[in-house]
C-alpha cells in the first residue's frame, strides 16, 4: 500500500504556533511519527506540505494513479477551499481528513469542512494520533 500525506498552511510551523492548540510537537516530529506508523504497517508513504492552495491541488492531481490513499490535513483551507474538494473528487482516491484540533471546539467559522465531502472519514482533536488512526483506517479498507 502507498499513501500520500498532505498538510496545508502553517502545519510546517508546528511546535512554534499556538502550542495551547497544536501542542509542542514539531512538523519534523510529526513526519517521523507518521514514518514509524507506516514502517510498522508495511506502508509506503510520501509527504507534501504547502501554504499554497494551488500547490496542494497540483499535488492531489499528481497523486492520480500513484497512491492507494491520501491523508489530508488541509488546515485553514478546510473551511474555504472548494477547489481542494473538487481535486479530491476528481482523482477519486480514498481520502481521510485529519485535524490536530477539534474544529467544532474552535471558532464558529472553523466548524465547516468543505473537504470532508470527498473523504471517507475524518479524525480530529487527537493530535498526532489522528494521523495514525487515519493511516490504519486506510490500510484496513
Amino acid at each position: 500500500m502507498k499513501i500520500l500525506v498532505i498538510n496545508g498552511p502553517n502545519i510546517n510551523m508546528l511546535g512554534i504556533r499556538e502550542k495551547d492548540i497544536y501542542g509542542e510537537g514539531t512538523y519534523q516530529s510529526l513526519i517521523e511519527f507518521i514514518k514509524n506508523v507506516c514502517d510498522q504497517n508495511d506502508i509506503d508513504v510520501d509527504f507534501f506540505q504547502s501554504n499554497h492552495e494551488g500547490a496542494i491541488i497540483d499535488e492531489i492531481q499528481r497523486a492520480y494513479g500513484k497512491y492507494d490513499g491520501i491523508v489530508i490535513n488541509p488546515a485553514a483551507y478546510t473551511h474555504t477551499s472548494v477547489a481542494i474538494l473538487d481535486a479530491l473528487k476528481a482523482v477519486d482516491i480514498k481520502t481521510v481528513e485529519v485535524h490536530l484540533s477539534n474544529i467544532y471546539e474552535r471558532e464558529e467559522f472553523r466548524h465547516n469542512s468543505f473537504v470532508s465531502a470527498a473523504c471517507v472519514k475524518t479524525y480530529m482533536g487527537k493530535g498526532f494520533e489522528g494521523y495514525k488512526e487515519a493511516i490504519i483506517f486506510l490500510k484496513n479498507m
